[in-house]
């Protein structure tokens, strides 16, 4: 991870980044010499100043980097040039950017949008990469930001470095292949969390056994990798007993479909079937790190989904944690028995009242909102609309989706109280259906369906191709 550092003033820098539209971007900062031959080069450019928009200027005292916010910049617009800095610079050591105010915004929430997006643009997977030149590789350090208060800018970063580095944490737990993250190794990972401050408890496949997590189990029960659940706990609010908010994460470390196989183009996409559980984790470490004066649980599932002799076949009715009974008609459609054996749980053990799951749970809801949007269901208007909020203010935006008596009959079976799939339309609504199934009355509850933007095909400002880590952001943001 590269270092941020805010400064006042600086004397001498090799590389400076400069943000305006024409010749007369940069007075004050640029010297008379050198705002004639940034004038000159924009000019020949033809730089209007576009978002997105860079030119390079050398000068006799190192490159000068113009940058284009447009006319109407926002506190994202920062964050997205950081992360194009990131990405402009990765082949010097370091450069310096000048924070202005301009166009009417405070120069400190600048300077640490700005920092925000260099993080996130910054981030890389390459551990298993044994043969990269040199020359490709990044060689940027630090980027220092030139702005009037250095001391409320770290202030204000700090919070945004704690959300930062759980987004590393997501993106790193996603990319992992499967036969390094299995349910076991990734409990553990969350177990070593517990020296943050997080209370933690990992349920091994003999206490998921005596508890009844016989959903969860019919999911495990194809791999010779024993499933795991992890509990994770914030008392930030010690004078009150009761927990503020529930997260709950799909943990599907690798999933083949079970019997009912995926096709084997693009299997090798899910071993991120665990995003879910990832962005929940992550999320806790960052509640932890920044100290949060609320209550927080987080429950984790975390399965393989293999076919084998033992596996669960198409046809198998199992009980549920919550004594409610399921026929199995697709092995694929898994992930919703992991997730409604643990929503149960939180509710029935720790008489959480609120809650959030997420998951990459249906093809449905990422043919209908691609990348661009995840899918929200919920039983409450107001929540629907605090986590939209929540939401457009990450970068990570919110569609709301239905559920009604319609798509809930849907998943009736006429030899188990219910089936765990609802045909072949309206998949992202009836898998919401299912999971509102396992939620008791009284409960406020948000079902975030996550596939689609748990990865991106190509690179974005502030995140390369890959995992996203989408939805740490969010949540913070709706906890704060």
């Amino acid at each position: 991870m590269i270092t941020i550092q805010f400064v006042k003033e600086i004397k001498k820098a090799t590389v400076r980044v400069v943000v305006g539209q024409n010749e007369k971007a940069g007075k004050g900062i640029l010297t008379a010499t050198e705002q004639k031959t940034v004038g000159e080069a924009i000019k020949q450019a033809h730089f209007l100043g576009k978002d997105g928009q860079f030119v390079d200027v050398f000068c006799s005292n190192g490159k000068i980097v113009m940058a284009g916010i447009g006319d109407k910049p926002s506190e994202k617009t920062f964050c997205d040039l950081g992360g194009r800095l990131a990405t402009k610079l990765s082949r010097d050591t370091e450069g310096v950017y000048y924070a202005t105010g301009c166009y009417g915004l405070d120069d400190v929430q600048e300077a640490v949008q700005v920092a925000y997006g260099a993080l996130l643009g910054a981030y890389r997977f390459d551990k298993y990469l044994t043969k990269t030149k040199p020359e490709d590789k990044p060689t940027l350090k630090k980027i220092t930001i030139v702005v009037s208060n250095p001391a409320r800018a770290k202030t204000a970063f700090k919070e945004k470095q704690a959300i930062a580095d759980s987004i590393y944490m997501a993106r790193d737990l996603c990319s992992e292949p499967a036969n390094v993250l299995t349910p076991k190794t990734f409990a553990d990972k969350i177990a070593d969390m517990g020296k943050l401050g997080l209370d933690i408890e990992i349920l091994t496949l003999k206490e998921l056994k005596a508890q009844k997590f016989n959903m969860l189990l019919s999911v495990a029960q194809g791999s010779s990798n024993e499933p795991r659940v992890a509990v994770m706990k914030w008392m930030g609010n010690p004078k009150k007993k009761a927990f503020d908010l529930g997260l709950v994460g799909k943990g599907v470390t690798f999933d083949s479909g079970g019997i009912s196989l995926k096709p084997g183009a693009g299997m090798g996409d899910m071993k991120q079937d665990m995003t879910g559980a990832a962005v929940v984790s992550a999320t806790m470490r960052s509640i932890a790190t920044r100290k949060v004066k609320s209550n927080i649980i987080g429950i984790v599932g975390l399965v393989e989904n293999m076919p084998s002799g033992s596996a669960t076949r198409p046809g198998d009715i199992v009980k549920s944690l919550s004594g409610q009974t399921v026929e199995i008609l697709n092995t694929d459609a898994e992930g919703r028995l992991v997730l409604g054996d643990c929503l149960w749980y939180m509710q029935e053990k720790y008489g959480v009242k609120k809650i959030i799951d997420l998951a990459t749970l249906t093809g449905a809801v990422m043919v209908a909102l691609g990348e661009e949007y995840a899918g929200l269901f919920t039983n409450d208007d107001t929540f629907a609309e605090e986590l939209t909020v929540a939401g457009k203010h990450a970068g990570e935006p919110l569609w709301r989706l239905p559920m009604n008596k319609a798509y809930n009959k849907m998943l009736d079976s006429d030899i188990a109280d219910m089936k765990n799939i609802g045909g072949r339309v309206a998949g992202g609504s009836t898998a919401a259906c299912f999971l509102g199934r396992f939620i008791k009355e009284g409960t406020t509850w948000a079902h975030l369906d996550i596939a689609g933007v748990d990865k991106f095909e190509k690179s974005r400002p502030t995140c390369p191709k890959g995992a996203t880590g989408w939805g740490v952001g969010l949540l913070n943001n709706l906890i704060k």
